[in-house]
């Protein structure tokens, strides 16, 4: 198996997948780019023309090795399936090993390290095996996306208000795409040192009270935040028909985000784009505009 492509995105038909690969292919043109996916039949039309589409299952070391044949520098990106991330990524490790490849970067946690954040282990398990391949790396702590709060949105309508268990707890978000570009970039970088940590977050922080002020300006409706204890939280998040593991993901995160998990004043992210994050209130406006 051979392929002109220096870049290779792991998990590619996900949203940020799909737009690091676009970013990637519009940076450094479509024939560098390799996007790895589990089932390259239903990837069929996700990806700019001239991109290379490989199969490759994190369950499925052989599909990994094929997959990564060739490859210089590997975007691990992050799967969602909690509690088996550890196993799957370790695959993805291992076959980027095996290949040779001259950087493994990897959509982690931010200040994965520390993070009191539920997701936050598994990552940095992950971060651990990274480190132990010996492989040059670039970990990507990214802070949480806007799009975990605009898709909010719809209900806090519904019902008339926007329920959360954050407390006063300052977020720096940032837009997906935003940390999409960030990806590419660091990918891209040809200086970069062996062991490169970013901990990406959005310029602008906010309390879920602000995000409740933000849309109330934007719909003229009155759409108040209620702060809920997070076992109520995650009662209603399962009531509204999420999944327990989901609902327990969002309230674990939204009680930590009380205390600061969310936040982060360092900028390293609009630094690395070369440009401020999306501001919230830009987000909310696309999200109402459908």
């Amino acid at each position: 198996m051979s392929t002109s492509s220096r870049y290779f995105i792991t998990g590619a038909a996900g949203q940020l997948g799909r737009l690091v690969v676009a970013e990637l292919a519009r940076r450094a043109g479509p024939d560098s780019v390799t996007a790895i996916v589990r089932d390259p039949a239903r990837a069929a039309g996700l990806f700019p023309n001239g991109v290379t589409v490989r199969a490759g299952d994190y369950d499925q070391p052989e599909t990994l090795a094929r997959a990564l044949d060739g490859a210089e520098r590997v975007l691990l990106i992050s799967s969602n399936a909690i509690g088996a991330r550890v196993a799957q990524h370790g695959h993805v490790i291992e076959a980027a090993k095996r290949a040779g490849v001259a950087r493994l970067a990897y959509t982690s946690a931010l200040r994965a390290g520390t993070s009191r954040l539920s997701v936050a282990d598994e990552h940095r398990q992950t971060e651990a095996l990274i480190v132990a391949s010996g492989l040059a790396h670039t970990l990507l702590r990214n802070g949480w996306y806007h799009e975990n709060y605009t898709a909010s949105i719809p209900p806090a309508l519904q019902h008339g208000a926007l329920i959360g268990s954050a407390g006063q707890g300052r977020i720096s978000s940032a837009a997906r795409a935003d940390y999409a570009e960030a990806a590419a970039i660091a990918l891209l970088d040809d200086a970069a040192e062996d062991r490169v940590v970013h901990e990406l977050a959005g310029d602008e922080a906010f309390t879920l009270a602000d995000f409740a002020a933000e849309l109330s300006r934007q719909t003229g409706r009155q759409i108040p935040y209620i702060d809920l204890p997070e076992a109520d939280y995650r009662g209603a998040l399962i009531g509204a028909g999420l999944p327990e593991p989901v609902a327990d993901l969002l309230a674990s995160s939204d009680a930590v985000a009380a205390d600061g998990a969310l936040f982060d004043a360092g900028r390293a992210l609009s630094s690395l784009l070369g440009r401020p994050t999306t501001p919230v209130a830009q987000a909310i406006t696309r999200a109402l505009q459908g």
